[in-house]
């Protein structure tokens, strides 16, 4: 396993080399140009100096090479002198945004904790519904609990997350006033009041994408059971005198959490990326607007940083359930 782990490892460098690769050159080709905004009466010399201050002036290849430096390694020193109050990463350049003239990463820092607020807590509250839901529907099959998990979950897979936000914001703030339909971003936590504004505001942007999240899980979730609950062992199982409950939790459930594995692993990135839809609807400033924004603002460092930060935690998250693999299920060796 180790040997598997290390190998994995060295592969994602290339991996990731040819993902940032790709990204960078994807948004260099793109149509518009930062300068688009300027306005007209600046002239041609100062825009032209406007560009070479961006570093638009230096050849694809040096800007390519620089952003990787930069988010490789001066970032990560960035991030150490902060922990440690070290002056490792001091006057080096760091990824500045086109739009605020500030570090992208200080940028993502700042958005981060709203994003995992809403969006994560809303993807653990889906996988801690939908896999009870799952083990049950399938044990239970065709049963009225069954019929009732499998509508809800249709329902909450096939109708779109933006549908369910402004239905909810119609319905509970609208005409019913219980929740607010504007995520206050400002707010701070102090004391017991402002802890339950935050929790009444985090309540409908929750619901929405913990919904759409156990939608999804809780199919994967019954579909693996069920095609365990027929296989031979459990017979075996069961003719050896093993209890129901043993013979479903400790040998079907950890066969059919194999599969189920991946789709919750390769799921946690979209938590980071943000739900850019539902922070839209609710007015979340979190990751999800912060790209939005970026993108119409042609603020290139910003998307580059936040696709890139993207695609390796998939990487990472990829790896992650490649091991758990063979943790769930010991027949699987890795030579």
């Amino acid at each position: 396993m180790l040997t598997f782990t290390i190998r994995r490892l060295v592969l994602a460098i290339p991996t990731l080399l040819f993902i940032s690769l790709v990204i960078f050159l994807l948004l260099e080709l793109a149509p518009g140009d930062p300068m688009a905004q300027v306005p007209l009466t600046v002239p041609p010399e100062v825009k032209e100096r406007m560009r070479e201050a961006l570093g638009l002036g230096e050849p694809i290849y040096i800007r390519f090479g620089n952003w990787l430096w930069q988010f490789f390694v001066i970032e990560p020193m960035h991030l150490i002198d902060v922990m440690f109050n070290t002056s490792l990463a001091e006057g080096q350049q760091r990824v500045i945004s086109w739009q605020t003239r500030s570090p992208v990463m200080d940028i993502v820092a700042q958005r981060m904790p709203q994003t995992l607020w809403v969006v994560g807590l809303s993807y653990v509250v889906g996988v801690l519904i939908a896999l009870p839901i799952g083990i049950y529907s399938a044990y239970k099959q065709y049963s009225w609990f069954d019929q009732i998990g499998t509508f809800i979950s249709m329902v909450g897979f096939s109708v779109p997350t933006f549908f369910t936000g402004v239905l909810l914001i119609v319905v509970f703030s609208v005409q019913l006033g219980w929740f607010p339909s504007i995520y206050d971003t400002t707010l701070v936590v102090e004391d017991w009041a402002s802890f339950k504004l935050q929790i009444r505001q985090m309540v409908m942007p929750v619901f929405v994408l913990a919904l759409y999240n156990a939608a999804q899980i809780s199919r994967f979730m019954r579909a693996s059971m069920l095609d365990n609950l027929g296989q031979d062992y459990v017979r075996t199982a069961r003719a050896k005198g093993l209890g129901e409950r043993v013979v479903v939790l400790s040998h079907v459930l950890r066969n059919s959490m194999i599969p189920v594995v991946t789709v919750i692993a390769l799921g946690v990135p979209q938590v980071f990326g943000g739900a850019i839809i539902t922070e839209q609807v609710f007015k979340v400033n979190g990751l999800g607007a912060l790209l939005i924004n970026a993108i119409q603002a042609n603020d290139l460092p910003m998307v580059q940083t936040l696709t890139f930060i993207f695609a390796v935690l998939i990487v990472v998250f990829n790896l992650i359930a490649d091991v758990l693999y063979g943790v769930l299920d010991p027949r699987i060796r890795y030579d």
